[in-house]
């Protein structure tokens, strides 16, 4: 769960530090500047119980608000944080005006894959020619213009992922939003699509966007707001399946109102800051899964003497079940596993609420976890597990990212918060980190520059097919 700023800590999660001529924005057109070349992805996808997985050749492509967007050279959105009025007079010339370019993937990003392109590795500060670059967050695709969807109701996802080197207030997330295929492209004042990591959302509909929906985010800018932000949102279901250092986890569903991508405006947001958290169209705070908010403190870190060490890499496995085990059942749980040095460990029980409650996210686990918390029951409000599950259904992209915390600096996630609520509350120590200065942007980018998140080995398919009971890698067909 993430705290009640979430929104703005989501908004916030990728700090782009400019000079020169590189400025942090989306384009909707497309430059002429410089080629886009997305990295390869080999995924295993299609796995069955007892069978073979088939290898799928994919591609991961840079979101669309770090890139450079100009006007033949000239920069649409300044360094100063403002909009060049000439070029950005209203949303829909801006959106028609400016051109994307293609992104220098590791010299500038810190992006590279390994040597068998099935992984993926994204370094949290990266001194580039131009610019010096915090974090990323990347998007899988199924061809050169279209994102992949992944439909997940009665299915597993699994992968491989290394957080050794993340400290306390950093976070390596890979989750799922019910992004449009194209990227959003409309044809005339977003052209540039997928292809150019565009159309992104999530259940804190993130007003940092330069674009949404096709139209510049022009109206009520605020350039002194950090991130800047503007009068649109871009809401739509979400799903956590892994934000995590190598102190803290959770996994988390985000159910919302409305299917696919929402440009929100007011009320419809729920922003937080104007007492509207709860009265938007998403559940922001979720139904975390966090083993040390929920009582066990030796699970999850990292050494020898944790269930799961976090100083190796760690295949994480989910499993989407249906009430009556078909595609066509309602969403009922969501199972989490682990495999390390071959052996399978179950995830933690939720201690804190007394035996029997389990080790895994139902509607039953988020009501009594809400009660003991005493948070308000949004997850419920908006439509609960079978809403995820809607979602799941309809189709989502995979997202892959690294991101500070400028808002409150993480401590949702591996630290005590809210930080005016004392940390023997039930659920309000959410990890073992002081917080502080030691969580915060400013000191993690100047001690912590070579921290970096690794993702490989990522497959899908039939309940129990990604692994065994052993662990063991199952044989792959290939499926170009």
């Amino acid at each position: 769960m993430l705290g009640l700023p979430q929104m703005a800590a989501r908004a916030l999660m990728f700090t782009f530090l400019l000079c020169l001529q590189v400025a942090l924005v989306i384009g909707q057109q497309v430059g002429s500047q410089r080629p886009e070349e997305h990295p390869d992805l080999w995924l295993q996808v299609d796995c069955k119980a007892g069978a073979v997985c088939k290898w799928e050749r994919s591609a991961v492509v840079l979101d669309a608000n770090w890139r450079w967007v100009h006007k033949d050279g000239r920069n649409c959105y300044m360094d100063d944080n403002t909009w060049d009025p000439t070029l950005c007079a209203d949303p829909l010339t801006c959106a028609e005006t400016c051109g994307l370019d293609g992104a220098d993937y590791g010299g500038t990003y810190g992006v590279s894959t390994n040597s068998y392109r099935d992984g993926v590795n994204l370094r949290f500060v990266t001194n580039g020619p131009y610019s010096k670059n915090i974090g990323s967050r990347l998007y899988v695709m199924d061809g050169e213009d279209t994102y992949k969807i992944f439909r997940l109701k009665n299915r597993e996802f699994s992968f491989q992922v290394d957080v050794s080197s993340l400290p306390c207030g950093l976070n390596g997330a890979v989750y799922f939003v019910e992004m449009d295929r194209r990227g959003d492209r409309n044809g005339h004042s977003n052209m540039a699509g997928a292809k150019y990591g565009t159309g992104y959302c999530d259940a804190q509909c993130p007003h940092d966007l330069k674009f949404v929906s096709g139209a510049a985010n022009v109206p009520q800018w605020n350039s002194t707001s950090e991130p800047p932000v503007g009068s649109y949102g871009a809401c739509c279901p979400e799903m956590d399946i892994w934000e995590a250092n190598s102190l803290a986890t959770a996994f988390t569903p985000h159910p919302c109102t409305e299917p696919g991508l929402t440009r929100c405006e007011g009320v419809t947001c729920g922003d937080t800051d104007k007492g509207q958290r709860f009265l938007g169209i998403c559940d922001k705070d979720g139904c975390d899964f966090n083993p040390f908010r929920l009582g066990n403190h030796s699970f999850y870190g990292a050494g020898a003497g944790f269930a799961i060490d976090t100083s190796r890499p760690i295949t994480v496995v989910t499993q989407f079940i249906t009430a009556d085990g078909t595609d066509a059942g309602d969403l009922f749980e969501i199972r989490r596993f682990y495999i390390q040095d071959g052996l399978v460990v179950p995830n933690s029980d939720a201690r804190i609420l007394g035996d029997g409650a389990g080790n895994s996210i139902t509607d039953g686990f988020c009501e009594a976890q809400k009660e003991l918390f005493g948070d308000f029951n949004d997850f419920r409000a908006k439509g609960g597990m079978k809403a995820m599950g809607e979602a799941l259904d309809r189709g989502m992209v995979l997202v892959l990212s690294l991101w500070d915390d400028a808002a409150v600096h993480m401590l949702w996630l591996d630290a005590s918060y809210p930080v005016d609520a004392p940390p023997r509350r039930p659920g309000v120590l959410r990890g073992p980190c002081p917080g502080g200065k030691s969580n915060a942007p400013a000191f993690l980018r100047s001690a912590y520059p070579t921290a970096q998140v690794v993702y490989s080995n990522i497959k899908v398919g039939a309940i129990g097919s990604t692994f065994d009971g052993d662990g063991r890698r199952l044989s792959q067909a290939i499926l170009l």
